[in-house]
């Protein structure tokens, strides 16, 4: 078993109480759907237990099992803002400092031999 990364080990407090709320609101959505952990496993190939450890919001639940329930339970459409380069005010007023400079492509190679 590979040894846990440091953002599993010990997370920060923003990370965990984010996983943390994500995972309560799936638990809620599940019961509102009245489905127990098993039937949402099945419909989205993991083990019960998976689904149990995405609802305690636990950092070491591979991102697949949070967004395949999210599928699963008809809500990943709520995922398409996340992230969404349009509302990153930071890294567009970073991009208007540099003065919308890109980073540099590579050089490709010479085919001429």
């Amino acid at each position: 078993m590979p040894a846990l990364s440091h953002i599993n080990k010990a997370p920060p407090a923003a990370v965990v109480a984010a996983l943390e709320r994500l995972g309560a609101n799936l638990r809620i959505a599940r019961l509102r759907r009245r489905l127990t952990q098993a039937e949402l496993a099945e419909r989205i190939g993991v083990s019960r237990f998976v689904v149990a450890d995405a609802e305690r919001g636990k950092a070491t639940t591979g991102v697949a099992a949070y967004v395949g329930a999210l599928w699963a339970l008809g809500l990943a459409d709520q995922l398409r803002p996340l992230a969404d380069p349009s509302s990153d005010a930071e890294g567009m007023a970073l991009e208007i400092a540099r003065g919308g400079k890109r980073a540099r492509r590579r050089q490709g190679l010479d085919d001429d031999f």
